[in-house]
Order: structure tokens, then C-alpha cells, then sequence
């Protein structure tokens, strides 16, 4: 691509963050005017631009700098484009054009508004997709000089720059940071002599590790060479890591000449200069990029550039830091850009905000390729002009996969080269309540191992990381419920790779579930019919058909969709013909339960005191009836059977909780449920749901599933009335639950109490209110504890250092101090340092005062109990001291619920109660090492560019352009490339 180049060419345009302002005399300002924005659904009904992009700037920036308006000119061309991909296929969400220059297009058109602070901090060149696609995956040694010099701002500075250059390393990447002075000093002293996977949890690791650094001695700084050369070196032969670019950074605010003759023994043992090409079989050259301000070091900056391909600039102040970090990147890319690769980079799943339709978060992936200069005088130099990309939801690549075909508990999933989730049902990236929900700090890192975990061995994960076709089984705990139930399954899975992507597909089927189905023929005109009744509703997350295909078909709804097709009117409409006849054969068959509901309705005697609220019915097609006993206002639980109530209605992911309990219970067995910690309000509700079975002589599959909710006082008064009820010829109990001397608990098979004579257990435990006696289940068999692990826990930690971070991108704390260590640096020669710590002191202080409870990332363990279905009823005694209780459990007939009658005359408090809280795992140092060093199987990207032989190697920066500034840190980037 050739682009436009005056430096001082002046153009006007939309900015995102100006457009439609205006000032105090109500004219549009400068790079602002009046740009049409309309609401459209397709975007998550924000206010758009549908032809034409904007442009965003870094607030750090000038947005009429001539490099950006040059950019920005010569990328207007980008908006026919743009138009034009949206024309033909009206699927594509965000269409976009990250500058090397930081710029950033965006389609359509959209107002951007700054933060409370009136800062924007977004910058394309620091995101995953930009720099995946501008760069080679690498193994980076950073090297932080901790000599005495170094005090101060200087390694405050240094720290900010390290955790910047941890920004710009991707799951494809390895790295280790080495601190240095006389004697060489790992940041994590348990990584000696290797690399790890710079993924986020792992890069969060090493920078708290930055924090405990500190300034003394002298810097040496041919060990630390030497000490990384080796590390690559011997990294890159293990066949681990990237096996493509390989960096050595340096943080340091001067330099020794003591690095020929390493650069001589490591890089070039014939001593050739680096501009030259390569002969095969030849040690590749070592790049370098220098961060430099004092004049005493131009001299070894200017031998450096000799040394080795380079790029050097000054970082001044903690506002200089990304701008210039940033700047090897394109270092980096030159090889790329020379070759004229238009490789294709898929990122990770992440959280788009902007699509978050209330519904859950909408996850992403990005799909990107780097665009360059085409200029043949300039090829040598490899000028990468930024990386065009555009968003994909994750759910596009599931539809091939249709949730009907999959059963009750079959799922598909999909994962990363890496190994790492792209959408698994069990994904869990947000945490809090309601609006207030937040994403995790490592949910774009979940390995397949953390929610397949009953798969010790890896053999799925490592299969799909390798992009094979096949097969596997095993057996499954499958928590649900919010984690306080368990379904124990055995599941067959089947998994592939996705064509064109880095990525792979797996379907789970549950055996019993989703291998049969049955097929009924019904006229259209009857489905129709029936479709359209008001109580009927269709999945709202299944695609019947394909609305979001063509604009005129996106205000449809699934219905009028399916009947706009079957009018055959509409060629473009596609829609899976399969599942709508088999949805229309389900509304005929279930259309007779409507009036049978309604006749229920009618006569008032059968549901007098209104204790029964809903009747419902779901179907295997994600049809939905039902119909409510009472007005919407007075259901006591007005969430069940709406988006609020996620896992009680059919989604993408997964079918309705009381559907998949009820599949798991023998034919006919209807499941009471109800919300956890009820409490002594005594508003809630319970659920009772069975599973509609075809009988015959093969297989059975489950057809639908049908329930009631009613109020819990309304079926606590049944229960009641029922236990006073004897079988003796007088009709008289010779004991009861009236009975002071006797506890009653009706509980359900997973332990949880829905009656009791105290209200307040509603919902708990029943090991919580009777330790005794669960402990004594356990032990007889009548129930079974099964252990579940939580690897996407968050624990409460209590943290005492402050959040440097956000200090340190304080832009007023940043000015502060800046000013502060300039007034510091004037006598810094007569005090050796001590003044500075003085002036600093108080706001270090300060901030370590701080400390703040906060919840981490942590591995949790936490019980989960089913009972027994074999025995229908136990007794037993437990010895309280000498006391002995007494207790009887049997099962009530057709569910799943178990009565269970306690002596309360003797005192067992010895016995601890048994909860359900999950225990955080505690890894010991020993073992925190091992996790640390544990590299489970990834595959390398396709493509690598190391080095090219073309390459100019005097393009290094401006290293005679630096100038004296004794408020500077140096940061040495050295990219040291070693063969394949």
C-alpha cells in the first residue's frame, strides 16, 4: 500500500471524541461537525454511522499531528471498504483499522466519550490483535539494571516500562525478567535458567515480583548478557517457547562498554557486520533497541547499533513510557513486512462491553492481518502501516452446531492453540451480582483442564491442541444449580479442528441423551396454528432461522420468521427446516395441555387458595408453554421462566435446570426444588418438574418436561398435613411430628431441607442443622459426598501495598512527582540520592499504609452429596456421649425427596456440621514452583518471521538525535534471533 507523506498537510476529520460538539457560541469545534448517528439493533441498538468511520487518537497524542493526519488522509480510503464488507455480509460487527501511527478507524461510526478523569487510554498498538498480527511469536529475557544509580524515579520508571513491555506479550509468547547489579538476581527465584507462557496470570505473577526490587551496587552488565544469551540459547533447544524471535530487553539508565566481546562469542563468531545477509546454517543477527538519555552512554549506544540490529529512544517521565515501548514492535515486524506476509491471526475470547445486550457477556474473538508499505525503494526499512481487524462473536462459530441435535446435556466447545477456553458452558468471566458484575483478571485464560478437569491425563485437551479428529469418554461432575448440586455423568465427546482459524471444536453427548430422536409429521397449516398461540414461546438463544443474515429479516421474530418461510415468499430467509417441522409437530402435540390448564383455571376449587402459580412445559425443540394461576403481580417468584432466571430457560448453551434434573430421575419421578436460603421470610416457591418419556422398544428419548411452581407455604402445608395422616384402624399416630420430642425434615437427593419446624433452615443443608445424623448417612451408604474443584475461583485476599498501576497512570501524581524528583536531581550530587528518598518518602508512605481487602484468583475444593437411589430407607443411631440418637429416613414415593425423623433428646454438638464451603487449595512454595514451571502441550502459530536477510539494519532509530537529559532511563532492547 503506498500512503500519502507531507509534513505539513493539513486535513480535517470526524474525531470520535469531537464529533457533534460543539463550543460556547454553539459552532462545531475544530475536527468535530455534525456527523449522523442513528440507534441500530445490529449493534446493540448504539447510535451509529453506517457510512462512515471515525477516528480515534490516544489522549497522550496530538490529534493534528502531521503523521496522524497524513494516516488518517490516506486511510479515508478504508471507508468504501468497509461499506462495502458490511453490504455483503450484514453479520460483521466492528470493522477496523489500528495505525502504527496510534491512530484508530472505526466502522460504523461511533462517539467515543472520555472516562470521569476526561481521558481516553485506549491504544490499538497495545492490543492482542494488533500486536499478534504485526509480530512473530518471541521468547523475551528482560533485563533490569538495579544498581544504586538507579534509585528513585529511575526504578519507579523502570518498573512502569517493564510492565509495559509484559502489555505487549500474547499467549504465543515466553519470557523471564532478570534483575542485576554486581550479582544477577531472577524477579521469581523459582524460574532460574527457563521461560515461561506470558499469559495473564503468569505476567500479573512477575510484576507484584517488580515491586519488591530495589537500587545498590553497580551494574554489571556483561553477566546479565551473557546470562541471557544462555537462557535462550538453552531455551530454544529444549523446543519449548515460541522456537521463532528471540529478545533480550534492557532496562538501565546507562551502559558499560564491556558487550563486544559477548555480542562477538553469541551473535557473530566470524565477527561480520549485522547489515550484511546471512549465509545459511549462520547464527541470525541480534536486533537491539535502545531507551537512552545521557550523553556519557551515545558512545555505546552508537557501538551498540553496530553490535546488533537495533532501535533505541528515551523514556523521560512515566508519560513516556508506552509511547516508547511501543516502538519495538515495529522492530519486531520488519521481517514480516518484508516478506509481505498478510498472515492471519485469530485472538483469544474476550468481553465486548459495547454488545452486552443484558443477556450475559458477549464474547469475542478478533481476526486480524497486518497492512505495510509497498514501496519498493522502502522495503528494506519494513514499514508496517498498522493491522486491520474485525470482531467475530464466538457464538458464530457454534451455529454449525445446533443445540437440539446435542440432548438435554450435550454442549460444544471450542479452544485455542493454547489450550485455552474460547467458549465452554462452564466459563464463568464475570463475577458480582447483576449490573454490577465484573470481568476476572484472567478469564481469557482458562485452560480446557480447568473446567474438563476429571480428564487428569489431558488426553482431550492435548488431542484438540494439536488439531486432531476423534474421540474420547469419560465420566463427569457436572455441578449445577450455582454449585450446590451435582449430576454425575458419562459423557462421549468428539472433536475436531476449525478450518482456517487456530482453533478447535468439541461436542460433548451425554450417553442416554442426544443419540435418539424421533420425528413427527404434522400440516403447516395445523403447526401454525398452534405455533402462535399466546402462551407459547420459542428458545430465544436457537436459531429457527437466520435472522441477522439480511437487515430486512432482523426485526423478526423467531415465529414470524418460521412463518414468513413456510409462506415460501422469501428465498433468502434460511432457516433449518429440520427443526422447524419437528417444532411444529411439538406445539400440535402439547397444544391440548392449554386447555386443559385453562379448564384448571376455571374451576376455582381445584386451586382455591392460589398455592399453585405457573404450569409449564418445555420441549426438546426449545418450545416453551405456559400459563399462569394467578395475575403476574401476585407470583411470588416473578423471575422463573425469564432472561433473569438463566438457568431456568433454554439458551445457547444449555437446556433448563428443572428440565435436565428431571431427565436424570427414573420415568414418572417427579423433582421438588427450591431457591437456596429461603430463609424465614418464607416467600419463595418450590419447583416440581418430571421428564415426558416415548416409550417403546428401543432407547427411550426424552421428549419434553413439564412442572408446576407453587408457594412454598402452600407445599410445606400439604407436607404438614400429610405426616399427621396414619395408617391404624383408629386413624391415631402413636407418634408424630407434632411430637416435641422428634424433629421432622423433608429433604431432597441432594440434602437440602424444604420443611422444616424452624423456617430458617428452608434451603440449607440438611448437614448443617443435623451434623449427627448426615455424618452417619454418609457412613451407611444412604448418601454419597462427591468432591467438586472450582479452578475459576475468587478468594478474599488482604492486600498492603498500594495499586501502583493506577498510581502510577495518575496523570497529577505523575506530574508531581516528575516535578519533585527535578527539583531532587539539582543537588543529587551533594546528597547521593538521600534527598530524593526524602522528597518521595511521604507518598510512598502513604500509599503502603493502604491496605484493602480484595478477591483474587484462587483453586478452591467443595463438597457436593447425592443420595443413594438404591436404598428407599435406613435407621441408625448415633452415640452423642452416651446419649444415643435415634433417626429413620425413607424415601416418598415418585420423587426425590426423603423424609427424615430425628430424635432431638440428646445434645450432639461435638458434631461439627457439615457444610458446603468451598476451601481454598493451598499450594506450598514447593508446588507453586512446579505450577509455575508446568507447560502443558500448545501448538506454535503456522507461520514465524524471524529475521530477513534484506533487512536494513542501520534502521535502528534515532540514536544521534539523543540528548543530554539527566531525567531519562535507558532501555536496551536486544533481539537476538537463533535458527528454527
Amino acid at each position: 500500500m503506498h500512503v500519502w507523506d507531507d509534513p505539513g498537510f493539513q486535513y480535517e476529520y470526524f474525531n470520535a471524541v469531537l464529533i457533534n460538539e460543539v463550543d460556547e457560541e454553539g459552532n462545531s469545534v475544530e475536527l468535530g461537525g455534525e456527523f449522523l448517528l442513528q440507534p441500530n439493533d445490529h449493534f446493540n441498538n448504539l447510535s451509529v454511522n453506517l457510512s462512515l468511520s471515525t477516528v480515534q487518537v490516544p489522549t497522550n497524542m496530538y490529534n493534528k499531528d502531521s503523521a496522524i493526519v497524513n494516516g488518517v488522509f490516506w486511510s479515508e480510503a478504508l471507508n468504501k471498504v468497509f461499506v462495502d464488507n458490511f453490504e455483503r455480509d450484514p453479520s460483521l460487527i466492528w470493522q477496523y483499522f489500528g495505525s502504527a501511527k496510534g491512530f484508530f478507524r472505526q466502522y460504523p461510526g461511533i462517539k467515543w466519550k472520555p472516562d470521569e478523569h476526561g481521558v481516553i487510554a485506549f491504544d490499538c498498538r497495545n492490543r492482542k490483535w494488533y500486536i499478534q498480527a504485526a509480530t512473530s511469536p518471541k521468547n523475551v529475557v528482560i533485563l533490569v539494571d538495579v544498581s544504586g544509580s538507579m534509585k528513585g524515579l529511575r526504578l519507579t520508571i523502570a518498573r512502569q516500562t517493564v510492565s509495559s513491555i509484559l502489555d505487549t506479550l500474547g499467549d504465543d509468547d515466553f519470557f523471564n525478567i532478570i534483575a542485576y547489579n554486581e550479582e544477577l538476581h531472577y524477579v521469581e527465584s523459582c524460574l532460574n535458567g527457563t521461560l515461561v507462557q506470558a499469559d495473564v496470570p503468569n505476567k500479573d505473577h512477575f510484576r507484584e515480583h517488580l515491586q519488591k526490587l530495589f537500587a545498590k551496587g553497580i551494574g554489571m552488565l556483561d553477566i546479565a548478557l551473557t546470562e541471557a544469551f544462555n537462557l535462550l540459547g538453552d531455551f530454544n533447544e529444549t523446543g519449548r517457547g515460541s522456537e521463532c524471535s528471540q529478545a533480550i530487553m534492557l532496562v538501565t539508565d546507562g551502559a558499560v562498554d564491556t558487550y563486544d566481546a559477548i555480542f562477538a562469542k553469541y551473535n557473530w563468531p566470524d565477527r561480520k557486520l549485522l547489515s550484511m545477509a546471512q549465509s545459511e546454517g549462520c547464527p541470525q543477527p541480534a536486533r537491539g533497541s535502545t531507551h537512552s538519555s545521557l550523553t556519557t552512554v551515545m558512545n555505546d549506544v552508537v557501538r551498540l547499533r553496530q553490535l546488533a540490529l537495533c532501535y533505541f529512544t528515551q523514556i523521560s517521565t512515566l508519560a513516556d513510557v508506552q509511547e516508547n515501548v511501543m516502538e519495538y514492535l515495529h522492530v519486531l515486524s520488519r521481517p514480516k513486512v518484508i516478506d509481505r506476509e498478510h498472515d492471519t491471526v485469530w485472538t483469544e475470547a474476550y468481553i465486548d462491553n459495547t454488545m452486552d445486550d443484558g443477556k450475559g457477556p458477549v464474547l469475542m474473538t478478533t481476526v486480524a492481518m497486518p497492512v505495510f508499505s509497498t514501496k519498493n525503494e522502502t522495503r528494506n526499512r519494513g514499514i508496517l502501516l498498522g493491522v486491520v481487524g474485525t470482531d467475530v462473536p464466538v457464538s458464530e462459530l457454534l451455529k454449525t452446531v445446533p443445540k437440539y441435535k446435542l440432548g438435554i446435556h450435550g454442549y460444544a466447545f471450542a479452544i485455542t492453540n493454547n489450550g485455552y477456553i474460547l467458549t465452554h458452558p462452564d466459563l464463568r468471566p464475570l463475577y458480582g451480582d447483576g449490573k454490577k458484575r465484573k470481568r476476572k483478571p484472567n478469564y481469557s485464560s482458562v485452560d480446557l483442564f480447568e473446567v474438563e478437569w476429571e480428564d487428569k491425563e489431558d488426553t482431550l485437551r492435548n488431542a484438540m491442541v494439536n488439531r486432531k479428529t476423534g474421540t474420547f469418554s469419560m465420566e463427569v461432575k457436572k455441578s449445577v444449580d450455582k454449585g450446590k448440586r451435582v449430576l454425575v455423568l458419562h459423557n462421549d465427546y468428539y472433536y475436531t479442528d476449525i478450518k482456517g482459524t487456530p482453533f478447535s471444536l468439541g461436542v460433548a453427548l451425554s450417553r442416554g441423551h442426544g443419540k435418539f430422536f424421533f420425528r413427527g409429521n404434522v400440516t403447516v397449516e395445523e403447526g401454525l396454528h398452534d405455533l402462535e398461540h399466546p402462551d407459547v414461546a420459542l428458545a430465544d438463544e436457537w436459531t429457527y432461522c437466520n435472522t441477522d443474515e439480511h437487515p430486512e429479516h432482523r426485526y423478526l421474530s423467531q415465529i414470524e420468521a418460521i412463518k414468513l418461510y413456510l409462506s415460501g415468499h422469501e428465498p433468502h430467509l434460511q432457516c433449518d427446516k429440520e427443526l422447524i417441522q419437528e417444532v411444529l409437530f411439538d406445539a400440535v402435540v402439547t397444544a391440548p395441555l392449554e386447555a386443559y390448564w385453562t379448564s384448571l383455571v376455571l374451576n376455582k376449587s381445584e386451586n382455591s387458595d392460589k398455592g399453585v402459580e405457573i404450569a409449564y412445559l418445555g420441549s426438546r425443540t426449545g418450545l416453551s408453554r405456559i400459563n399462569l394461576f394467578v395475575v403476574p403481580d401476585e407470583l411470588t417468584n416473578q423471575d422463573f421462566l425469564t432472561a433473569e432466571d438463566k438457568e431456568g430457560v433454554f439458551n445457547a448453551d444449555h437446556f433448563p435446570l428443572w428440565y435436565k434434573r428431571a431427565a436424570e430421575q427414573v420415568p414418572g419421578t417427579f423433582v421438588y426444588s427450591l431457591p437456596f436460603n429461603s430463609g424465614s421470610e418464607n416467600k419463595s416457591v418450590v419447583l416440581a418438574s418430571t421428564a415426558i418419556q416415548l416409550l417403546d422398544e428401543r432407547k427411550s428419548p426424552i421428549a419434553a418436561a413439564v412442572g408446576i411452581q407453587m408457594k412454598l407455604e402452600f407445599f410445606q402445608k400439604k407436607f404438614w398435613t400429610a405426616s399427621r395422616q396414619c395408617a391404624a384402624l383408629d386413624g391415631k399416630c402413636s407418634i408424630s411430628c407434632d411430637d416435641e420430642n422428634i424433629n421432622c425434615y423433608l429433604i431432597d437427593n441432594n440434602g437440602f431441607v424444604l420443611v422444616a419446624e424452624d423456617y430458617t433452615l428452608t434451603g440449607k443443608f440438611f448437614g448443617e442443622a443435623e451434623g449427627a445424623v448426615m455424618s452417619k448417612l454418609l457412613q451407611m451408604g444412604s448418601f454419597k459426598r462427591v468432591t467438586l474443584y472450582d479452578y475459576q475461583a475468587l478468594c478474599w485476599a488482604f492486600s498492603e501495598s498500594s495499586d501502583s498501576g493506577h498510581t502510577l497512570l495518575d496523570p497529577y501524581f505523575a506530574f508531581f512527582s516528575a516535578v519533585k524528583w527535578i527539583l531532587t536531581e539539582l543537588v543529587i550530587f551533594l546528597v547521593e540520592f538521600n534527598l530524593y528518598s526524602w522528597w518521595h518518602s511521604d507518598l510512598t508512605a502513604k500509599a503502603q499504609r493502604i491496605g484493602r481487602s480484595m478477591q483474587v484468583p484462587c483453586d478452591t475444593e467443595y463438597p457436593a452429596f447425592i443420595s443413594e437411589r438404591t436404598i428407599k430407607e435406613n435407621t441408625g443411631n448415633v452415640d452423642c456421649g452416651g446419649c444415643i440418637k435415634a433417626f429413620v429416613i425413607q424415601q416418598i414415593p415418585s420423587s426425590n425427596l426423603f423424609m427424615v425423623v430425628v430424635d432431638n433428646k440428646c445434645d450432639c454438638s461435638m458434631f461439627e456440621p457439615i457444610t458446603m464451603d468451598p476451601i481454598e487449595i493451598m499450594y506450598n512454595e514447593s508446588l507453586k514452583c512446579e505450577r509455575l514451571k508446568m507447560q502443558k502441550d500448545r501448538r506454535r502459530p503456522d507461520t514465524c518471521h524471524p529475521f530477513h536477510p534484506e533487512e536494513n539494519s542501520m534502521e535502528c532509530g534515532g540514536a544521534m538525535g539523543l540528548t543530554p537529559s539527566l531525567a531519562a532511563t535507558l532501555l536496551c532492547v536486544l533481539l537476538a534471533l537463533f535458527p528454527r
